[in-house]
């Protein structure tokens, strides 16, 4: 077994399973740390049914180790009742140092919150927010509707390391963020209260689960983070799903998980960003929208998505989703930096 790139407590290695070298990835809070010559137990199950995890195996136990040790501040556990159950200090514990400000911070008071369905939207969301206002703070919360681990996410590391993304929160069974939250609720706040966030952008984690169905969709959380936005005192700024590269149908144009989210799910309004589009792109959507009567429970309006972009490929910072790059779907990603421009426009109403 060989160790690669290391980010944070994660490691990508190079092993051998089954008299074939494969790659796995292994998580030091889970299952400690990893060195060349160390023999693991793996998951492949993911590998084997083809899954999206980028050809991963999992580490399930270094032999090498006696165990996981509980070193460290907390008592909340993630991965609760599993045999990976480990320990996290969250924000709201009494014993965090940041209990005092969370207490004290009961209303979002207007803060923006971009609202997104699947992770690879993140990055446009932010690059829109600083295209349109580099000094605003932007953090991202991390939710458990896909990968668990941050650290599984090669994304918010550039993000960060590019000055993009002031703090990362996860929330629920996720884990790894700068700052650990007990659900979307208290993470929202501790993004104004501990992260000084003036911007929130919310999404699952890497990966998602989709049964061809109108409600097995893990993304249908959107709807739920945008009703908590709104709870809080914030304002939801939900990012659409639009494809017109995309060959299912059911996502042509407007995503009929959009359609389900905003009609269904989200019973409190949401300020929807449409990017620009073609004319026959844009009176196709419009079609959409009306006939599912969209429009009389949120309030679209378009924004030009496409500054959020060329600033990610300024920065060297690649988009991809379902192996569709910038190029073969610009729309899709348009539409998350059009949430962030205008979230950015909301933040600076406020200063």
């Amino acid at each position: 077994m060989e160790v690669g790139t290391r980010r944070g407590r994660c490691a990508e290695l190079v092993v051998e399973a089954g008299g074939k070298q494969a790659l796995a990835i292994n998580y030091d809070d889970l299952t400690g740390p990893v060195a060349e010559g160390d023999t693991v137990l793996l998951n492949t199950t993911a590998v084997e049914l083809g899954l999206g995890t980028g050809g991963y195996h999992f580490v399930m136990a270094n032999l090498a180790n006696e165990g996981t040790t509980a070193a460290g501040p907390g008592h909340i556990m993630k991965l609760r009742y599993t045999p990976l159950q480990f320990k996290v200090l969250a924000v709201e514990e009494e014993a965090s140092p940041h209990r005092p400000a969370l207490e004290a911070c009961a209303d979002l008071e207007g803060m923006p919150v971009i609202v997104a369905p699947l992770h690879s939207l993140v990055a446009p969301a932010v690059a829109g927010v600083k295209a349109e206002a580099p000094h605003l703070k932007v953090a991202y919360i991390m939710t458990d509707a896909g990968a668990l681990p941050l650290a599984f996410s090669r994304l918010v590391p550039r993000l960060k390391e590019r000055g993009l993304l002031a703090a990362t929160i996860t929330v629920g069974q996720a884990f790894g963020g700068d700052f650990e939250a007990v659900n979307v609720y208290s993470g929202l706040l501790a993004a104004k209260a501990v992260g000084g966030a003036d911007v929130a952008v919310v999404a699952m984690g890497p990966g998602h689960v989709g049964t061809n169905t109108a409600w097995g969709f893990s993304g249908l959380e959107q709807g739920e983070i945008v009703n908590a936005a709104n709870i809080l005192g914030g304002q939801a700024v939900a990012v659409p799903r639009i494809s017109f590269a995309d060959p299912r149908r059911r996502h042509f144009g407007l995503s009929h998980h959009t359609v389900t989210v905003l009609g269904r799910v989200a019973l409190t309004p949401a300020l929807v960003a449409l990017p620009e589009l073609d004319p026959a792109q844009r009176d196709f959507v419009r079609r959409q929208i009306a006939a599912a009567g969209l429009d009389r429970r949120h309030r679209f309006v378009e924004a030009d998505g496409r500054p959020a972009l060329d600033l990610l490929a300024a920065l060297g910072i690649e988009v991809e989703s379902m192996g569709r790059t910038r190029r073969e779907d610009e729309v899709f990603f348009a539409a998350a930096g059009a949430a962030g421009r205008l979230a950015a426009a909301l933040a600076r109403a406020q200063d």
